[in-house]
């Protein structure tokens, strides 16, 4: 952002390794936090009441570790971001930097017991730099005492799937080759650096199974996003699933796809975390767009299993149901929320259940072993696209659950500033592009996306008290502007130095290359009216938003002189339940962890971070002490604050 645009925001605004010792067991399971989501099915919640609504506003700080992991030497340090969520497993708390250095934790006491450094490589420009975590495993054919009986699995960014023993960080021989398997194999692969693993793998018995990440505004033809499960003794390949079919598929036609296009397109891959249902021998699997995002000329079609929640049978890879969310992705509309496995109460009756939250803001509630609706789903008309070689799909899902953001237009009568100037420039902006609500198609003059492709939900996900049946999300209303530049302007435009605040993106193998940017004032002004960002609650058995509170102030994004507001601010995270009636939750651009009343979304508590807070918490009971912990780095696309920290909170000790 120019110093001029930085200066009017702020206007707006003021509104060593250690031996490790003997592995203990927990005596009680359930205060562990053995998952990324809290469990296999990322519910987020915690059966722990020593925390509650009445001593909650009373959490200090119980300890602080630094992983001294500051970007020194990696070419993208401008993008990393500390998004891990730690797990707590045989009596160690294991992390991942955004660099994939593997840690591990003494949860008493946040002293580090060891870390394994993957090395990788710290010069290739990665389209991603994060880590948001680990996974544990068990092998029951050896003595808990033998070397990896316990091991970590990390998925890194230059395509590598690494099994650590969790007991002493030493990589496991007998997975792979010396402990590592590469995940760049048998995938297209077509830059080291733009096909990745950001979110920690599932497991399923003896299977790791992972996605990956793909930079995908590249071009047409780029890497396959196919899922896969390996040996987690071994590492051998036990299966895989293309969400793209192969060009000779007899299926092509049913599946969205001609033939040409099945085998030029690429990504349509699965970044994000998966669930698992192990007593129905599933994984749910959150699919993105096809390549690329903005453009779908050259896979004509509503490119089936794209942007999809999948069902797949976990033993076998074979699939058993899927639901396509957004036909024809031309939004960057990815599934990024991992898929909640949760029992919900409909009409008397209890219903194992998956929840899928969406970026445009959606909850879509099915049946998890049907993979039919719960709550009605209606196919409505949308725009269409004005870009010639362009069909957009002519309708798209809306489900029956509560919209969390606005799908209406953003009109000129939505423009908002300080100032009269400010607010008749934003006027004219929304005046001078293609404006229709959600799912309005890019076009060449310009076109408002609301929400953006950030969201609605993003990574973040969401969290589920089934006492209350409250589904809690963090949510994100940020309009952006997506333009397409003809393909013999593209460079022109993209060196011209008018757009200084734009992303451009090449989209090799179509017409058109693309161009996004904030909605927002010459002056650096949002050109929509706050909150940005909310934390909700959606009552299941009523179908309704029990509460949507601002989430987030202006702290941090102004000089210390100008007083702080409640906005409502840009997040990225997403919150825990938990028994005591609380929901924890950082993720927004200040730098707070907070906690809100489950009941009623007041805000209760908050503790102050030495850096962003743009990570997913977690809690676990230790020694009697129950301890609120959450990664403190800073988030690279948010530009808040950097740092290396892992803050615990717990209550004053007797």
């Amino acid at each position: 952002m120019s110093h001029a645009r930085r200066i009017a925001l702020l206007a707006l605004l003021a509104l060593p390794t250690l031996a490790a010792p003997p592995h203990r067991q927990l005596v009680d399971d359930d205060a562990d936090w053995r998952f990324y989501g809290g469990d296999a099915g990322g519910s987020r919640y915690a059966d722990l009441k020593q925390i509650d609504r009445r001593n909650g506003d009373q959490l200090q700080i119980a300890w602080t570790y630094r992983s001294g992991e500051l970007g020194a030497g990696f070419a993208r340090a401008d993008k990393l971001s500390f998004e891990a969520t730690p797990i707590l497993a045989n009596g160690s708390l294991y992390l991942s930097t955004p660099t994939n250095i593997v840690i591990a934790l003494d949860p008493a006491t946040g002293r580090e017991r060891w870390r394994y450094d993957p090395k990788i490589p710290r010069d290739l420009h990665y389209s991603e730099a994060t880590s948001r975590g680990v996974s544990w495993w068990v092998d029951t054919q050896l003595e808990s005492t033998a070397p990896c009986a316990t091991r970590i699995f990390i998925g890194t960014l230059d395509a590598r799937l690494i099994a650590v023993d969790g007991a002493s960080g030493r990589p496991c021989a007998g997975f792979g080759v010396d402990g590592v398997v590469d995940l760049g194999a048998g995938v297209r692969l077509v830059e080291r650096g733009d096909y990745l693993v950001t979110s920690p793998p599932a497991i399923y018995r003896d299977l790791v199974i992972t996605g990956s990440a793909i930079g995908d505004n590249r071009g047409v033809e780029l890497e396959r996003g196919v899922v896969r499960a390996f040996d987690a003794r071994t590492g051998a390949l036990r299966w895989s699933w293309d969400p793209i079919p192969i060009a000779e598929a007899n299926d092509l036609a049913t599946r969205g796809w001609t033939a040409s296009a099945a085998q030029r397109t690429g990504a349509a891959n699965a970044w994000s975390i998966f669930s698992v249902d192990a007593g129905r021998d599933l994984v749910f699997i959150p699919t993105g767009s096809a390549s690329p995002d903005f453009f779908g000329g050259e896979r004509a079609g509503d490119n089936r299993y794209a942007n999809s929640l999948v069902a797949l049978r976990a033993s076998t890879g074979q699939l058993v149901w899927h639901r396509q969310l957004v036909h024809h992705d031309l939004w960057d509309y990815d599934l990024a929320a991992q898929p909640l496995l949760v029992d919900i109460e409909r009409e008397g009756k209890s219903i194992a259940a998956v929840i899928q939250a969406t970026k445009t803001g959606m909850l879509f509630v099915f049946d998890r072993e049907t993979g039919e609706p719960v709550f009605e789903i209606v196919e409505r008309a949308v725009p269409a696209s004005d870009v010639p070689g362009e069909a957009a799909s002519p309708t798209q899902p809306f489900p029956a659950t509560p919209a969390l953001v606005s799908h209406a237009a953003v009109t000129p009568q939505d423009a908002w500033g300080l100032t009269f100037y400010d607010r008749g420039r934003c006027r004219e902006l929304i005046e001078n592009h293609r404006s229709e609500g959600i799912f309005t198609p890019p076009s060449l003059r310009g076109t408002i996306m609301s929400p953006g492709y950030a969201g609605g939900v993003n990574w973040g996900s969401l969290a589920f008290d089934s006492e209350r049946q409250l589904v809690l999300a963090a949510v994100i209303n940020v309009p952006m502007v997506v333009t397409l530049v003809p393909r013999d302007d593209f460079d022109t435009a993209r060196k011209s130095g008018q757009w200084p605040d734009s992303e451009f993106a090449r989209q090799a193998g179509t017409a058109y290359g693309m161009r996004r940017e904030a909605l927002m004032s010459p002056l650096g002004l949002p050109c929509t009216p706050p909150p940005w960002g909310t934390l909700a609650a959606v009552d299941l058995r009523r179908n309704t938003i029990r509460w949507q509170v601002m989430l987030g102030s202006t702290r941090d994004k102004t000089p210390w002189f100008v007083p702080s507001a409640t906005l409502g601010m840009p997040n990225m995270g997403g919150p825990i339940a938990t028994a005591g009636g609380l929901a924890f939750i950082g993720a927004a651009t200040d730098n707070y962890l907070r906690a809100f009343d489950l009941e009623t979304g007041q805000e209760l508590w908050k503790g102050r971070l030495p850096a962003g807070g743009q990570a997913t918490p977690m809690t676990y009971e230790m020694n009697g002490r129950q301890f609120v912990v959450i990664a403190a780095g800073g988030h690279g696309g948010l530009d808040t604050t950097r740092g290396d920290y892992v803050v615990a909170f717990a209550l004053p000790q007797k």
